[in-house]
């Protein structure tokens, strides 16, 4: 009898030590890890809301830094569903902030706990790890995780993701609820039973309209994500729909109306721009889908997230289209802020 007395006590310690403010703890799949010393009096928000976009394959040092110089020494708070804690270190070594901290919220289940809402309230920044964004949806949306990052959107927490923490960001999302799906696929059929999307998990600022992509010049997916528009644009009253597209080893950094690019020298981000619906866009068929506008950032290059465009140089500009399944870019160059008044060239 006292032994089991003995174990209730120390389950029901266990239990009350979840998502303590230090050191590691893991109940019921739920874990929480902390390297510093967490803040419960948070600096003053900054006035402008901001975004990292990272492509994936590489951390970039200087997306995280910037990031810290928003959270003023506070919290900085990591969340996934795989159990990993590997940015922990990563990010404390840098400075800056109080804590570093990770939540692993691998189900429904632990998404609905209102601990870990409360935990990610209590950030000065957060971050989204990469993984299986079919994941994120599936546990997350609808539950109080979801709601609490949404909150942080509109305290102006700075909020960042890679990979898959890129992808929800978007108010359209390859959901990946069926697999992944490359270019030549998405073209070939932009209603294969691979191209799922989804809507509406976050509500941020120059977000209404787009969908994200990831890995971009890796895994050449600069048509799957005309695809994704093209289904965006046929199956809902959405118009411009836009689109983002940032290379692996790239970050994307928003600060209110003004994007700039930052990482590998190599890497870019594009953002697509398309105002009128596919030609052809069927069940079974091959796209057609004429005069997407694309800006392709390069450099420390800025963009105007307000007006959809790259104001500095013409550099970098040009339309694409598909036909037939095929993608095509044109050679000409368009002028800054030109987004929907040009004839279709040959291609």
């Amino acid at each position: 009898m006292h032994r089991l007395l003995r174990m209730g006590g120390l389950l029901l310690l266990l239990l009350s030590l979840l998502l303590a403010p230090a050191g590691h703890v893991a109940v019921h799949g739920i874990r929480h890890t902390v390297v510093g010393q967490p803040v419960e009096m948070h600096a003053a928000r900054p006035s402008t809301p901001s975004f990292v976009l990272m492509g994936g394959d590489a951390n970039v040092d200087e997306a995280f830094r910037w990031m810290i110089s928003k959270a003023g020494g506070g919290n900085f708070v990591v969340i996934g569903v795989d159990n990993s804690d590997e940015y922990n270190d990563y990010i404390y070594r840098m400075g800056g902030v109080s804590s570093v901290q990770t939540l692993i919220i691998p189900d429904a289940a632990a998404a609905r706990n209102p601990k870990v809402a409360a935990r990610i309230r209590e950030a000065d920044a957060l971050f989204i790890m990469g993984g299986d964004q079919s994941e994120y949806l599936r546990y997350w949306q609808g539950t109080p995780v979801q709601e609490a990052i949404q909150e942080l959107a509109s305290r102006n927490v700075p909020i960042g993701g890679i990979s898959a923490g890129l992808a929800i960001l978007g108010q359209y999302v390859f959901s990946a609820a069926r697999g992944s799906i490359g270019s030549s696929m998405a073209l070939a059929d932009p209603y294969h039973e691979r191209l799922t999307l989804a809507r509406d998990f976050l509500d941020l600022p120059h977000f209404e309209g787009v969908i994200t992509d990831t890995h971009f010049d890796t895994r050449n997916r600069l048509g799957r994500l005309i695809a994704f528009m093209a289904r965006i644009t046929k199956d809902t009253e959405q118009r411009p729909v836009r689109g983002i597209g940032v290379d692996s080893g790239a970050a994307l950094l928003v600060e209110g109306d003004t994007a700039v690019r930052v990482g590998k020298p190599t890497s870019a981000v594009y953002f697509l721009s398309a105002q009128n619906p596919p030609d052809v866009c069927e069940p079974g068929q091959p796209l057609t889908y004429r005069d997407i506008a694309v800006h392709r950032l390069t450099g420390d290059e800025r963009f105007d997230m307000r007006t959809w465009s790259k104001n500095e140089t013409r550099d970098g500009i040009y339309l694409a289209s598909v036909a037939d399944g095929k993608l095509r870019k044109s050679a000409v160059a368009l002028a800054p802020g030109e987004l929907f008044h040009w004839e279709y060239g040959t291609y």
